[in-house]
């Protein structure tokens, strides 16, 4: 059974990992490093310092180790914006040094955002942001620098990843309808804090059009790391192509 490594910042919504492993048929272990919760670039930086996430792969080793399975196909950095502050090129620095230090493949949910957005070729899209609109920015200003046009953003503003966590369903429907655009062929919702797995499909729905959000696209670039392909109509279209 093909085992992708989370590395999952803090605590807010990281049990949907266990859910998408029950629905796809895979083993996604779940490790946390700690920090501040605020979405702010100091405390954002520091998340996602190499010390950080080599703490992160350590923890994982020791859970893996501890589990007769055996160890994980890949690793995933399951944060965008501990990654993306980085900028572009610091996105894949610190992807290739996680993986260096993991020994397997690794990515961050930043780039499993542009790996998802190419995979289902299209090219302008919206943000629905939860993040206060300095952080926002850079999201967009990293997608811009990966060739991906975006047509219009949207920010919460939102300090805290537990605040975040803490959004229902109904919340998380109304920030992706009103921050939709009619230009874009796909909606991006980037925090990983959020719970989206249970009403991905119903804005999918409501939008006619694909629907990214954090964790989703994190599971399914990790599964793609590792060489595996699931199919599944529980999380939304990118997981109905092969």
């Amino acid at each position: 059974m093909t085992t992708i490594g989370i590395i999952y910042p803090d605590h807010a919504a990281e049990d949907e990992y266990p859910t998408a492993a029950g629905w796809l048929g895979v083993r996604l272990p779940v490790v946390h490093i700690y920090g501040t919760d605020l979405h702010a670039v100091p405390e954002l930086l520091d998340l996602g310092s190499p010390e950080k996430l080599a703490e992160g792969v350590s923890r994982l080793h020791a859970a893996v180790a501890a589990d007769p399975v055996g160890p994980v196909d890949a690793v995933m950095w399951a944060c965008t914006s501990g990654s993306f502050v980085y900028g572009h090129e610091g996105v894949r620095q610190q992807a290739d040094r996680l993986a260096e230090v993991a020994g397997v493949p690794a990515a961050s949910t930043s780039q499993s955002f542009v790996a998802a957005v190419a995979a289902l070729g299209v090219g302008r899209v919206a943000v629905a942001a939860s993040y206060p609109e300095e952080v926002a920015v850079l999201f967009t200003d990293f997608l811009a620098a990966s060739g991906i046009e975006v047509v219009a953003r949207g920010s919460a503003g939102i300090d805290t990843a537990a605040e975040v966590g803490s959004l229902e369903g109904a919340r998380v429907m109304d920030l992706a309808l009103r921050n939709d655009h009619p230009a874009a062929e796909a909606l991006l919702i980037p925090d990983t804090a959020m719970h989206t797995l249970d009403v991905l499909t119903a804005i999918e729905d409501r939008l006619g059009k694909p629907v990214l959000t954090a964790n989703q696209v994190t599971v399914w670039h990790g599964l793609r790391l590792a060489g595996s392909s699931v199919v599944s109509d529980r999380l939304g279209a990118l997981f109905t192509r092969v």
